[in-house]
């Protein structure tokens, strides 16, 4: 039987407190959404002045990057590099901005975040998991 680690709620809260610290230092409003492993909401944040949908699409991202124990930006890159049959694959969250969370090789869950470009979504996941010093 093999073991793994498992996020704690001190943990979401230390990701979760330094992507809003990254966000709110570039003056993004987001959403920002802590998964465990199985894609389950830890944690739901909405900054103000974020758009409501964003409170839809972060735990899309953060889900589908856990699941995959990718970035959610690899699904986005094969799709719109024409494998256009992958958008029937059983995720939502196929934009980037979900980011892995990754412990001894294991994923333990992911960080989605959704308000400003995509590629700032995934600057703030990935500077909340810094803080976790991995």
């Amino acid at each position: 039987m093999q073991t793994k680690p498992v996020m704690t709620l001190d943990d979401v809260k230390k990701i979760a407190a330094a992507a809003e610290a990254e966000a709110k230092a570039n003056n993004w409003p987001v959403v920002i959404a802590i998964v465990d492993d199985g894609g389950h909401l830890m944690w739901l944040q909405r900054l103000d002045g974020v758009a409501p949908i964003s409170a839809q699409i972060a735990p899309a991202k953060a889900t589908t990057a856990a699941l995959g124990k990718r970035e959610s930006k690899i699904y986005e890159d094969i799709i719109n590099n024409g494998r256009f049959s992958f958008l029937s694959a059983p995720l939502e969250g196929m934009l980037e901005g979900g980011v892995p969370i990754i412990v001894d090789g294991q994923c333990v869950g992911a960080v989605g975040v959704s308000g400003v470009k995509s590629a700032e979504d995934a600057q703030i996941a990935k500077a909340g998991i810094a803080a976790l010093g991995l």
